[in-house]
């Protein structure tokens, strides 16, 4: 039997539903009230006599019926977005039109896409750009993104991964006042006396800075009162005297070139995989997100890899 108008738009709003796990966010993706998804969802589950969605105060669940729906329209229905996307390249260049979404590092935000974006918009301008910030390890599939940027080493195997980037070089950082109040170390092992400041990853971990010098590798589990996930809360931090900070050279670089921090232990600094974009294998990549990875790779603001 054909699908009606009702299925079609009963279809689009259960699958917004299975990505965002959220009545107010699948009602941002639809451009409709979070009321009007959860009437369409009510009425929708009343026409099939199955429920959908297990949903609390807090949560919302696909039930096994759900889940099985999911399963078997997510791919029909992107396929469907692909093949309409693909039309674009009939178009002329400068009248794309379309929708990214992105999840990105923090790291990545700032260091590779900011400097990028003003451009892209300047030759693209039909191409929206929605980036979610984020250091937590989110599935960019349920999040309802076309792709992801992390850090090479830390894609899902599942995906395809293409490199944006040079690899980084990961430096300590201190402010000036705070290294002549409690010296400057000479060796990795010497951050156990210091007042580091720690950073939390996405899964909840707290990081072990790494340290490598010809052949030696050194981990330090290091001390420290405060405990970040923000970049820019832990550079203030540092200029502030607050303590050692670790991060990527090119974080650190115009607050180094200010005076502002200064740069120690520079011989123990190792390097880490630059930044990739990945994104699920199944799907045909859409040509605004083909488009900003060839600009990524045209302007290079962090490098390319040799």
């Amino acid at each position: 039997m054909p699908a009606g108008r009702a299925d079609l738009a009963d279809t689009a709003t259960f699958l917004a539903l299975a990505r965002q796990r959220s009545f107010r966010r699948a009602g941002r993706e639809l451009g409709v009230s979070a009321s009007a998804v959860s009437h369409a969802l009510k009425a929708m589950e009343a026409r099939l006599g199955v429920r959908l969605l297990n949903r609390t105060s807090r949560s919302v669940t696909l039930s096994a019926a759900g889940e099985e729906l999911f399963a078997a329209l997510d791919g029909p229905v992107s396929a469907i977005g692909s093949a309409y996307d693909s039309l674009n390249r009939y178009r002329v260049m400068g009248e794309i039109m379309g929708r990214i979404r992105l999840n990105v590092l923090e790291h990545a935000s700032t260091l590779l896409i900011a400097p990028v974006l003003p451009i892209f918009a300047e030759r693209h301008p039909g191409v929206e750009v929605d980036v979610r910030v984020t250091n937590d390890m989110l599935d960019v599939v349920a999040a309802g993104a076309d792709a992801g940027i992390r850090y090479g080493g830390t894609v899902p195997e599942d995906m395809v991964a293409q490199c944006l980037s040079a690899d980084l070089r990961w430096v300590v950082v201190a402010a000036p006042a705070y290294l002549n109040r409690y010296g400057v170390p000479a060796h990795p092992e010497d951050l156990r006396a210091h007042r580091c400041i720690r950073v939390r990853l996405g899964d909840d971990r707290l990081y072990h800075w790494e340290f490598e010098r010809g052949g030696d590798r050194v981990e330090i589990d290091v001390p420290g009162p405060v405990t970040i996930d923000n970049t820019q809360f832990g550079l203030t931090l540092a200029a502030a005297g607050g303590g050692c900070a670790y991060l990527p050279e090119a974080c650190v670089a115009p607050a180094v070139a200010q005076g502002a921090l200064q740069i120690i232990l520079s011989d123990w600094a190792p390097s880490g995989p630059g930044f990739h974009v990945y994104y699920p294998s199944r799907r045909q990549l859409p040509i605004g997100l083909r488009l900003l990875i060839d600009l990524i790779r045209e302007v290079a603001p962090l490098g390319t890899r040799s």
